[in-house]
């Protein structure tokens, strides 16, 4: 893998090193400072009337990323994880025989270095650091890509994810950010009285939520397990078990189809709150986002693509209203499925006949409202069909107590009003199974335990699922849940390469 005349050089210049008595891989650091410490301490350098202060010390430690080469001084920029800082390293000013025998024959780009000395502001006015120490820290025998192009292909980039943060810094911004929303999340629902929990993510019955999972095998045991597509099912045994207010933020697992925004891994929280229904939770999720708001510094109308979300707008409207009202669907059509059906074949749209209602309702809802809902809109009122956790409405029975909240045109988070009816949940799997005998093999298994513990009662309880993926691309303008993923599910080498044959 090292074959390449670049890296053969440099591979030769770590060796140099070593026969002038220079460890390249040396462990031992001495960094007193960040680059964005050591910029912000110095800030008063500009004020001086020498723009220098040479009573001041600091030792810094960073990648290289450029290096101009003056003969007998050379300029240099590092970067740590904080920012780039420009070094200035003249040959009088290092050991004898330093600079022209181990600096300029060894030291490149891509190599970390740590190097000590005092801060100046160059003629051309930027804050650097006057070098009067050098180490030579890891030898980088793979060279970077060239600086103006970098990674173009965003393939090689979610596959050499350390070649892409080192590349690009806006990219660890997304990270940044992605790291404090799940602990600002945690911070939160701690603040409210929520007890973190943690629950199995091998699971003996596929549950929690529509979708087909990963199956593995357990040896010891000799049986089959799934890899759990929601934790929904164990947090509400929870409450049963007397808790009242749970959470857990962690992976889910769901064996389907990859795009913009699924990932077949993917992180949520799902919290679980006793004696609350779902209108409780609309409010804490508009209290959850306000929170996230203050504590990110972000302002609160942020550009998504051709968009601008405004967080300030919040919007409620049931999912058969929003048909009509914002689908443009004929008012008169749709809570008939005859009329659904010959509908959506006048407007040359896939229909399974063999659908319910409450089915093809969604299927008019995924086709005609979901991208047109650009600010954050909780859609309530699901079909009980589509819905088998959820509580029914008292009033209009064939409803649920649910809403999903969808910003700029995706679901973000999913919630209800808990059914803790023990025969109408057994009666609701068993529907599922129907389906899933009848070739949906998304539907929902058949979970007894869980049904069992109902029936020892579990208070009124309201909970929700949201995706932490999907909320840090609203929150950064990332167009591809890959882009907020350090490590996202990619096609094999070889495979991409054969897709790549065929549509040549």
């Amino acid at each position: 893998m090292f074959e390449n005349t670049y890296i053969q050089q440099r591979i030769e210049k770590a060796n140099n090193l070593r026969e002038l008595g220079v460890n390249p891989y040396a462990n031992e650091s001495k960094r007193n400072t960040t680059i964005a410490k050591y910029l912000n301490v110095n800030s008063d350098i500009f004020q001086k009337e020498d723009k220098r202060d040479e009573k001041r010390h600091y030792i810094v430690s960073g990648r290289i990323k450029f290096f101009r080469l003056m003969g007998k001084a050379s300029f240099l920029k590092i970067e740590d994880e904080s920012g780039m800082l420009q070094l200035y390293l003249a040959r009088d000013n290092l050991p004898e025989g330093f600079y022209n025998d181990v600096f300029k024959k060894n030291i490149e780009v891509g190599d970390i270095i740590e190097v000590g000395g005092y801060p100046f502001v160059t003629g051309q006015g930027e804050l650097s650091l006057h070098v009067d120490s050098v180490q030579i820290l890891t030898k980088a025998i793979s060279p970077l890509p060239e600086k103006y192009h970098g990674i173009q292909d965003k393939e090689s980039r979610y596959r050499q994810r350390y070649l892409d943060l080192i590349m690009n810094s806006e990219v660890r911004k997304t990270f940044h950010i992605r790291s404090k929303v799940i602990s600002l999340t945690r911070r939160f629902f701690e603040s409210k009285g929520f007890l973190e929990v943690e629950t199995p993510m091998m699971h003996p019955i596929a549950g929690g939520a529509n979708a087909k999972p990963f199956t593995t095998h357990h040896n010891a045991l000799g049986v089959d397990r799934f890899l759990r597509i929601a934790p929904e099912l164990y947090l509400k045994r929870l409450i049963v078990g007397g808790f009242e207010a749970v959470f857990e933020i962690n992976r889910n697992f769901r064996n389907e189809g990859m795009d913009a925004t699924h990932n077949p891994e993917f992180t949520s929280i799902e919290f679980y709150w006793a004696y609350k229904t779902y209108k409780d939770l609309i409010a804490l999720t508009k209290e959850y986002f306000e929170y996230l708001f203050e504590n990110l510094d972000l302002p609160t109308n942020l550009p998504y693509g051709d968009f601008e979300i405004d967080f300030n707008k919040f919007s409620e409207i049931p999912l058969i209203q929003s048909l009509y009202e914002i689908g443009g669907v004929p008012e008169d059509i749709v809570e008939d499925k005859d009329k659904i059906i010959a509908f959506m074949k006048e407007n040359r749209l896939e229909v399974n006949e063999k659908m319910n209602i409450g089915q093809l309702q969604g299927e008019l809802f995924d086709e005609y409202v979901e991208e047109k809902l650009i600010n954050p809109t909780f859609i309530t009122e699901y079909p009980v069909e589509i819905s088998p956790l959820a509580r029914r409405n008292d009033e209009k029975t064939h409803l649920t107590d649910r809403f999903e909240l969808f910003i700029a045109g995706k679901e973000i988070a999913n919630a209800f009003s808990e059914l803790n009816d023990p025969l109408d949940q057994l009666g609701r799997f068993e529907a599922q199974m129907a389906a899933k005998d009848s070739g949906d093999d998304e539907a929902h298994e058949m979970d007894e335990d869980f049904v069992n513990a109902l029936s020892y009662g579990m208070a009124p309880t309201a909970g929700q699922g949201i995706g932490i993926d999907r909320l840090v691309m609203m929150l950064t303008n990332q167009h591809s849940i890959r882009d907020v993923l350090l490590f996202p599910a990619m096609k094999p080498v070889k495979q991409e390469i054969d897709l790549h044959s065929e549509d040549q």
